[in-house]
């Protein structure tokens, strides 16, 4: 039992100068205590990467943040953001696998085909609007001809039959305007004869007469004259001969009741 009455012994001294060289602390700065660092602060300590991370409340080692998941979605969306198109809006036909071009193709045509006839030539258009090459609009353009989707006599005579007459929905076109649509649609010309040579001359002219009538409606208010020149001039627009067209205006102003006119010098 030690005898607190003895006196120290000489080698017993302040050791404190020795413990501030080994720790390399200031003289008379205090002690650190548990759970404190060299500087007096509390259990939050500087990580490496200059953050403040918690030490558990029982002490051990200090965890770093993790670098997982997150991080990796971070690098991604860094690297998708310095892509030169990352700005624009993301198209999903761009990034789809490109589409085989005769299916392409023959989507375009049924699509075109549904509703009503079309001709050879309006099918070819739509497709080359679309980017097909023509070597393959050319070969299932072929091959829906050879099953009767695509026929151009078929085509012009429906033409024909529905632009003729003046009532149900129809233009009530003579002859020559009729060859120049059929035309545009890219008929041939042999091909647009043998449809308008199936017209009856009798419901060409009764078409022309039942454009008068109803154009005389709206006509009331003006002279003769003026009547009948408007009235040849919108016959001749819609492709009928002079001729015709006069001999039909003097009648249909007889039966209405006005002056007949006077056959003009030309028309």
């Amino acid at each position: 039992m030690h005898d607190e009455t003895r006196p120290a012994p000489d080698w017993l001294g302040d050791v404190s100068e020795g413990v501030d060289a080994w720790t390399r602390r200031t003289p008379g700065e205090r002690p650190a205590t548990p759970g404190e660092d060299a500087g007096g602060r509390g259990p939050a300590a500087r990580t490496s990467w200059g953050t403040r991370s918690e030490e558990p409340a029982g002490g051990g080692q200090r965890r770093r943040p993790a670098r997982g998941r997150s991080s990796a979605r971070r690098g991604r969306r860094d690297r998708e953001e310095q892509r030169p198109d990352a700005h624009l809006p993301r198209d999903p036909a761009r990034e789809a696998p490109a589409a085989d071009p005769e299916s392409v193709a023959r989507t375009i045509l049924l699509d075109q085909l549904t509703g009503r006839a079309r001709s050879r030539k309006e099918l070819g258009d739509k497709l080359a609007a679309k980017d097909v090459p023509a070597e393959v609009a050319d070969g299932v353009l072929d091959r829906f001809e050879e099953v009767g989707l695509v026929d151009d006599g078929a085509f012009a005579r429906t033409w024909v039959s529905q632009r003729q007459p003046a009532s149900g929905g129809g233009k009530g076109l003579a002859r020559r305007a009729l060859a120049q649509e059929l035309r545009r649609k890219g008929i041939d010309d042999e091909t647009a004869r043998e449809a308008l040579d199936e017209l009856d001359p009798a419901a060409e002219e009764e078409a022309a007469r039942e454009l008068v009538r109803r154009k005389l409606r709206s006509l009331s208010r003006v002279d003769d004259a003026t009547a009948t020149r408007r009235l040849v001039g919108m016959l001749g627009r819609k492709g009928y001969s002079s001729g015709l067209a006069f001999s039909v205006v003097k009648d249909e102003l007889r039966d209405a009741g006005r002056e007949e006119p006077q056959e003009p010098h030309s028309v």
